[in-house]
């Protein structure tokens, strides 16, 4: 059996939140006697992901996802639990645990403003103590999967977005890491942008075997990059399995679009309902689970002329969504 290489158990982080109460209009506030209520981000998390998983990690704001990414990196020492990453515990040994991570918060950088990207690099490349053979080689790498040598004498400043995730992206796997933790690695980026990231994210994975924990609110990064899903809401670790199987789960309801020869009106189909219309295109939704589409489509041609079909996969975002309006 292989090891796993992250692992949590039982892992809980609270915080002190200031109560605010009104007072009277002008009247001063006492920090001295104010009142705190205990926030618990993290409530009991356990998990355990194997070398070479891309995992997505996901849940509405404030569910507690960048909590848990900065008690694995070692940024928070947690309230209670443990957690080991390559099998250091990350609050203890974290200058050790460093040279094994990498991490990309998409809202911030690990780059230098004010230098070319190439030099941010080479700056890295020293505080990681990465030989030189290695680094050029790794670079060489990284430029064929991200196309970096257009850029990489511009100073971070003047990148656009997309060019400079793809430098934080290099600056991460830079060092060869085991490990890399991604937070929103995608948002604000362009669509041709974020397909970029995602394939670079599965080339370096299928090449390096390098460990993904994904956390994102894009569900197609989810559903492009990962096998496995984790929710969690408000603390609680809500699912933990393939995203395959919670579609299977969640995703009965499936839509067929019909193009007929004319517009006219669809009605009297069993187990379908008419969701949406525009002309003669319809949008049929029905249970994959109480009728099958071979059957609506055999009683659609029966009855009316029908130039063309398609079937439309319920989304994984409107899964998740059910997910945390309905629960499990």
């Amino acid at each position: 059996m292989v090891s796993a290489i992250v692992e949590a158990r039982e892992l809980s982080k609270a915080f002190r939140v200031a109560r605010r109460r009104p007072g009277p209009l002008g009247a001063v506030r006492s920090l001295v006697a104010a009142e705190f209520r205990e926030v618990r981000a993290v409530d009991g998390i356990s998990f355990s992901i194997e070398p070479g998983e891309i995992v997505g990690y996901v849940g509405p704001n404030g569910a507690g996802k960048s909590t848990t990414v900065k008690m694995m990196t070692g940024i928070l020492v947690p309230s209670g639990g443990e957690a080991t990453v390559c099998g250091l515990t990350p609050w203890q040994r974290r200058r050790e645990l460093a040279r094994q991570i990498g991490v990309v918060f998409g809202q911030r950088t690990q780059l230098w403003w004010d230098l070319p990207l190439i030099e941010s690099l080479e700056l890295l490349r020293h505080m990681y103590r990465v030989p030189e053979a290695r680094f050029r080689a790794n670079l060489a790498r990284m430029d064929d999967l991200l196309t970096l040598n257009e850029f990489l004498d511009t100073p971070v400043r003047q990148l656009s977005l997309g060019q400079r995730m793809r430098g934080d992206l290099a600056a991460a796997f830079l060092h060869d890491p085991a490990v890399v933790y991604l937070d929103e690695p995608t948002i604000g980026l362009d669509v041709v942008a974020k397909q970029k990231v995602r394939e670079f994210l599965l080339d370096i994975n299928r090449e390096a075997r390098t460990t993904v924990l994904l956390t994102t609110h894009d569900m197609t990064d989810v559903s492009q990059l990962c096998r496995r899903m984790i929710i969690i809401d408000r603390g609680h670790l809500i699912y933990d399995g393939s995203v395959d199987a919670i579609r299977d789960r969640f995703g009965s309801r499936r839509t067929l679009v019909v193009d007929l020869e004319e517009d006219e009106g669809v009605s009297g189909l069993d187990c379908a309902e008419l969701v949406r219309e525009d002309g003669p295109r319809k949008w049929l939704q029905f249970d994959r689970e109480r009728v099958s589409a071979a059957d609506l489509i055999g009683q659609l041609i029966t009855r009316y002329r029908v130039r063309d079909l398609t079937i439309e996969e319920p989304e994984i975002e409107e899964i998740v969504r059910r997910i945390y309006t309905e629960g499990l």
